[in-house]
């Protein structure tokens, strides 16, 4: 039978339809502006108190929120318009002062059913939504100068092991340099050190009373390091503000040139708390402790070779301050925080300080237990690294500026020793620190960790905040250019093909609910270009119809009946159809692999809303007119 569609196909289309229509729900609801607030101190913790006691004060105040949420990013407090959540916001930054990271956010409003049912509104981008935007410099210096160090501490190793003796090495620039006392030593070290250590290249030289062996990173090493850098950086920084706005944001990190990365998070709408998160590079090294000299020796001038001086973090105890001391430690780290592969914050038992249980990586877990086995009874310390910037001011409090405009950036690194404790036993991939403050030291640790070391320092060189009047404004054009193509496809329809464009219009109209579904399921964030490739798929969706509806129309002109030309209209134009979204498609694959950013964006609505549209045009207009028209005897079709 002609124009028939089995019951399952039927079916098929219905349960997609609803399925589409009940995940695309959540994006109606818009969203409530927010106030969030969380610990930046490290001896600050934010709970059930806290919360009562922001809830009191803005009940005082006559602020009305909707509702107050505690979670383990923090507070979060729901209000109704905008002017109440900047008065919240100045109030609890006078009330709460600088041991708190206070900022505005956007929370979507879907109710809470929806979301149990993993039904959430897709993401919008920082262009709609607003929020704030970083810029961020790599230190390339600094990831060569950490890479040449390992290479120092490795060869070392290496030569020790090979029981060859060498009068010293050390970094000069971004070679490294090793000292032998005759040429037989040398040779013996180079042909160890040229099979072990492939990345470098080696050179020979002689000064007065040594033999020289030069060890020089190539080009191609160089440059794999940087991207190494730069990519592992991209990742740590994705992490970072995973753990810390679980369910708050969804950012957006691109790579930009050689040394930059750029950071977009949507619906922030100021930079407390996310500065903190981004900017830090707290990790630890694990180093052993020079039991071989004094630290008296080495405060007087005579420092060891390998060794160098690190001093304990200051306490405070009760009543009394522990002033910090000196502590000679060796130069070779053991293992860095860039082995990490879990963090917990707990509490230690013994002494109820907090504590963070680590877990290593496989190498990682092979150096602390090679170390462990051979040194139970001697002593290993922990410390804690961390590089802070700040903008350099004048005795007025005035930033000051470069050449360029831009502020002046000071940055410092602090290193203690958190923990100076003796190995009691072989332990290899997972072990626990102590030595911490604070719980919610602890906490913040533990999540760098997780997030995992940076590969290299990172500092913010620009940094904005998008304001959501800009981005609503935004939202409200691009929405307004969907809703104008659409009409006015709609209206062209409805005129030129009569009966059959108005199914045509009901499977447009289903296409765009099933790419805001298809948006929200996978996630995905929303840009101006994103608005764009659907206003382009808009256009597009009504192709694949007018070339049915045309070749209806021309077997109607040739004598043939209503139902075989309907029946030939569909079968004959399925070809050209499919060949004409296929090399669209592949024009947005390309798009999408070569493209960066807003192009991306693009290039993934476009290729959504051709799929989508494949299916509506093709599956739901032939249901329809099958519906309509299937099995019946029909002199004149209205199209």
């Amino acid at each position: 039978m002609l124009n028939h569609y089995p019951l399952w196909k039927y079916l098929l289309i219905v349960f997609i339809v609803t399925l589409s229509a009940f995940y695309a729900l959540p994006n109606i609801y818009g969203e409530d502006p927010a106030l969030q607030i969380a610990a930046s101190a490290r001896d600050v913790t934010i709970d059930e108190k806290t919360l009562v006691r922001i809830s009191t004060l803005f009940d005082k105040q006559g602020l009305k929120y909707r509702n107050a949420k505690l979670s383990d990013t923090g507070l979060l407090f729901r209000f109704s318009n905008k002017d109440d959540q900047n008065k919240a916001k100045i109030l609890a930054e006078k009330t709460l002062g600088d041991d708190y990271a206070i900022a505005l956010n956007l929370a979507t409003a879907t109710p809470q059913w929806l979301l149990n049912m993993n039904a959430q509104p897709m993401y919008l981008g920082l262009d709609l939504r607003g929020g704030v935007y970083f810029l961020m410099q790599v230190d390339m210096d600094a990831a060569v100068i950490k890479s040449v160090n390992t290479f120092v501490s490795d060869s070392r190793t290496i030569l020790r092991k090979a029981k060859v003796r060498y009068l010293g090495s050390k970094r000069v620039n971004n070679t490294i340099i090793l000292r032998f006392k005759t040429e037989t030593l040398r040779e013996q070290g180079l042909t160890i050190l040229k099979r072990e250590m492939r990345d470098l290249s080696f050179k020979e030289k002689n000064s007065d009373n040594s033999f020289v062996l030069q060890g020089s990173l190539s080009p191609a090493k160089l440059k794999e390091l940087k991207l190494f850098a730069l990519n592992q950086n991209i990742t740590t920084l994705r992490k970072r503000i995973d753990e810390k706005f679980h369910g708050l944001v969804e950012p957006i990190i691109q790579q930009q040139g050689d040394d930059r990365i750029v950071i977009q998070l949507p619906g922030i709408q100021d930079t407390a708390g996310a500065k903190d998160i981004l900017g830090a590079t707290a990790t630890l090294e694990y180093r052993a402790v020079d039991e071989e000299h004094t630290v008296e020796q080495a405060l007087n001038g005579r420092v060891p070779a390998g060794s160098r001086i690190y001093y304990t973090r200051e306490r405070h105890e009760a009543k009394r301050v522990i002033p910090s001391v000196p502590v000679l430690l060796k130069k070779r780290v053991i293992v860095t925080g860039e082995h990490v592969t879990n963090a917990q914050a707990g509490i230690d038992p013994d002494s109820g300080g907090a504590k963070v249980n680590v877990s290593l990586d496989s190498y990682g877990g092979k150096r602390m237990g090679a170390f462990t086995k051979e040194n139970v009874g001697k002593r290993m310390a922990v410390v804690y690294l961390e590089t802070k910037q700040e903008t350099v001011k004048d005795k007025n409090g005035i930033t000051l500026k470069d050449k360029e405009g831009k502020p002046v950036i000071k940055r410092h690194t602090t290193e203690e020793v958190i923990s100076n404790a003796v190995i009691r036993g072989h332990f290899s991939n997972r072990f626990e620190t102590t030595g911490l403050d604070s719980v919610q030291e602890a906490n913040d640790l533990s999540l760098l960790l997780r997030a995992g070391a940076l590969a290299a320092p990172v500092y913010i060189i620009e940094e904005r905040t998008i304001g959501p009047s800009l981005g609503q404004d935004n939202i409200n054009k691009g929405f307004m250019s969907v809703i104008i193509g659409f009409v006015a496809v709609l209206f062209f329809m409805a005129f030129w093909y009569r009966k059959f464009g108005m199914i045509a219009n009901l499977a447009l109209g289903l296409n765009l609910v099933i790419i805001v579904a298809v948006l929200s399921l996978l996630q995905a964030t929303l840009t101006l270009p994103g608005i764009a490739g659907i206003v382009l798929t808009v256009g597009m969706a009504v192709d694949a119809n007018v070339l049915i509806f045309e070749r209806i129309r021309e077997e109607l002109r040739n004598g043939n009946s209503p139902q075989n030309s309907i029946h030939a209209g569909y079968e004959k134009a399925l070809m050209t159809i499919a060949d004409a979204n296929i090399t669209t498609l592949i024009a947005a694959f390309v798009l999408f692999v070569v493209g960066t950013g807003p192009v991306k964006g693009f290039a993934v609505t476009l290729s959504i809303g051709i799929a989508t549209s494949m299916f509506t045009a093709i599956m739901v207009t032939r249901a329809v007119v099958n519906l309509l028209y299937g099995g019946k005897r029909i002199k004149e079709v209205s199209i």
